[in-house]
């Protein structure tokens, strides 16, 4: 097991390399890159200035200033040896710097990485601690009363996207009622509050974004939960091990319940990438200004520094997350052997 492990390390640089230059390609001919956008800025500034006269884009820019932008933008080389080059800074921990915030790669991220962190974790260990619990109550109390009305609830939760449901509490419940902030990650005058206002404050503001994270997983895990767990108490195994003496709560808990949490095993290593990229819908509705928000505003802006940046964190996030899927189902069930 440990070498198949191993395998699978070593399998990420090779992949990442297959990624990033895929990527990077599409990016050299997209339309409407920074250059284009450079220069229909340049070509309208000269118009409105009258200096353009309506005449083509080439009287906008000299073709001194064409080499600089295509130089500045690092398509003054063909696109392979460019990538190279990117790679090797790559190596060096160097991602670039973002054409829209004139900043280093890496510094865009690191400010927005903890705030999408912050939001995964708490939904990740919120749709866990409280979905398998329910799921187990629900398997062994099917269709009783409890059953059905959580099953509704669960299912209507289900039909409705975190971003419509978010746009919703942001209209009533902040906007109209004030129960909440309409949106943002903290206060202002977060940095002047003491450790427990501080708490407070970010758990008044965290409250509804984590509402609608919530939303989407919660049902998916409850009812993996409840279907695999009821399987597993009509298998021949747990029939005969009552049939030996063993009460039910003893069979659920030794033997079915960890037979069943091997799908939520495999689950939670995925879960991993989501941790960090977010929802942009989300971010974008209560004005958070996270890393999933950062991602999808950087394609279209043609950010293509922060674009591979964002790519080269979420491929390795995707990797990692499916060798955690592998751990964690050994982990459950022994019977897996990875050879």
């Amino acid at each position: 097991m440990r070498d198949y492990f191993i395998r699978r390390l070593l399998l990420i640089p090779p992949t990442l390399f297959g990624i990033t230059l895929i990527v990077f390609f599409i990016t050299r001919f997209v339309p409407g890159g920074p250059m284009e956008q450079a220069i229909a800025n340049a070509t309208a500034v000269a118009m409105q200035s009258g200096s353009g006269g309506g005449a083509g884009q080439e009287m906008a820019l000299s073709e001194d200033q064409l080499n600089q932008l295509k130089e500045y933008y690092g398509f003054d080389k063909p696109w392979y040896i460019a990538y190279v080059a990117w790679l090797g800074n790559v190596l060096t921990g160097d991602f670039g710097r973002s054409y829209i915030y004139h900043e280093p790669v890496v510094d865009v991220i690191s400010q927005r990485l903890p705030i999408s962190m912050y939001y995964g974790l708490v939904t990740l260990v919120l749709t866990y601690a409280i979905c398998i619990p329910l799921g187990v109550f629900k398997a062994v109390r099917h269709n009783s009363i409890m059953d059905n009305l959580t099953s509704v609830l669960v299912f209507i939760g289900y039909a409705i996207p975190g971003y419509v449901l978010g746009a919703i509490l942001v209209v009533f419940l902040a906007a109209r009622l004030e129960w909440f902030p309409v949106g943002g990650f903290v206060s202002f005058d977060f940095d002047d509050l003491s450790f427990w206002g501080k708490a407070l404050d970010l758990l008044h503001h965290s409250a509804l974004p984590l509402v609608c994270y919530l939303i989407g997983s919660f049902a998916f895990v409850t009812f993996l939960m409840k279907n695999h767990l009821m399987d597993n108490l009509a298998a021949d195994y747990v029939r005969t091990a009552i049939a030996k003496g063993i009460t039910f709560k003893d069979a659920v808990r030794k033997h079915a319940l960890r037979n069943s949490l091997i799908p939520i095993a495999t689950n939670l290593g995925h879960q991993v990438s989501f941790l960090i990229m977010g929802s942009f819908l989300i971010e974008k509705i209560f004005d958070i200004d996270g890393f999933g928000l950062l991602g999808f505003t950087s394609v279209l802006n043609r950010d293509y520094p922060v674009v591979m940046g964002v790519l080269f964190l979420g491929a390795i996030l995707m990797l990692l997350g499916n060798i955690l899927s592998d751990i964690l189902v050994a982990m459950v069930d022994p019977r897996v052997r990875f050879k």
